[in-house]
């Protein structure tokens, strides 16, 4: 994640709390989420199949992990969007070796960093995925089929992607988490308020730093590791 990215996060999200403070949305977000929970096992079907075919068709899956936090709250959301995001990714990358590979290959093959990517891969294929998870050298549903095109197992590629995309989830459920919990920061105001609004801020910029760090310090060691490689 760049620090430009992180900063419109934090800033968006500020926005969100700073609104629910002023304005009475406390009601409508309530009862989305109460909606969103309602709809049972069926929902939650609905939602991981329309995350299996957001990242097959190169759409961004962020819009739907920022769903899951704000309909199920930062625990259920995370346990719902983390399976559906690795689904998606491994859907990907198996059409990318089958079906789709003629495409991806087009697309994605002739890349110096996808080339570099294979050449490296066949050896230390978890800690090359998990590095490339965890960094932004290419954008998570293009890299399914970069990866496909590569001699990774699909084993190694399923446990490593699940690994290394669990921070980037977990921090955008999280956020999506904080739309109802900001909703109650209209009415926090009249008894231990500040005291809720100081954990929520502190949570998020805890979350974004923590995201922010880990990422710059495996892009780094990616970098490094592609550069050896190549030397």
């Amino acid at each position: 994640m760049t620090r430009t990215r992180a900063f419109i996060i934090v800033a968006a999200v500020a926005s969100l709390l700073a609104a629910a403070w002023w304005l009475p949305i406390g009601s409508w977000t309530t009862r989305l989420a109460e909606q969103a929970r309602g709809t049972g096992p069926t929902g939650v079907a609905v939602f991981g199949a329309a995350y299996v075919v957001s990242t097959v068709a190169l759409l961004p899956g962020s819009i739907l992990t920022l769903a899951a936090g704000f309909a199920y709250g930062p625990v259920w959301g995370l346990a719902i969007a983390s399976p559906a995001s690795v689904a998606g990714a491994t859907c990907a990358y198996l059409l990318g070796r089958t079906l789709l590979r003629d495409w991806a290959a087009k697309k994605v093959g002739g890349s110096p960093r996808a080339q570099a990517i294979d050449e490296a891969i066949e050896r230390e294929g978890f800690k090359l995925v998990l590095l490339l998870r965890l960094s932004p050298l290419f954008p998570f549903n293009l890299l399914n089929y970069v990866l496909s095109l590569t001699r990774v197992r699909t084993g190694t590629y399923v446990l490593a992607s699940f690994i290394g995309m669990l921070p980037g989830t977990a921090m955008y459920v999280y956020l999506g988490s904080l739309a109802p919990a900001a909703a109650e920061l209209s009415s926090a105001s009249q008894g231990g308020g500040a005291t809720r609004t100081a954990l929520y801020v502190v949570g998020l910029l805890a979350t974004v730093a923590v995201v922010v760090i880990g990422t710059r310090a495996a892009r780094r060691a990616l970098d490094a590791h592609l550069e050896g490689r190549a030397s």
